[in-house]
């Protein structure tokens, strides 16, 4: 497994060919190939390549959406 700071995390941002990468909950997801995050963007203006936890507990209780992602890394404290 890799781990991110947030400022690596940006780096995977769905933009220019880089993969889209999401974090809830100190875990990494990769949303490259949901049809929802089309370019890196969700919802709302949602982009990937940030810590979207607190929005995902807003919009997803139960986070059953979760685990249909794969897990790319964890986040670390910068």
């Amino acid at each position: 497994m890799t781990y991110f700071t947030l400022e690596q995390l940006a780096q995977y941002d769905g933009k220019n060919g880089a993969p889209a990468y999401v974090a809830v909950n100190g875990v990494v997801y990769n949303v490259s190939n949901n049809r929802l995050w089309a370019g890196g963007n969700h919802f709302w203006g949602l982009s990937a390549g940030r810590d979207l936890s607190a929005e995902f507990a807003s919009c997803h209780p139960g986070a059953m959406v979760l685990s249909v992602l794969p897990v790319v890394g964890y986040m670390v404290q910068e």
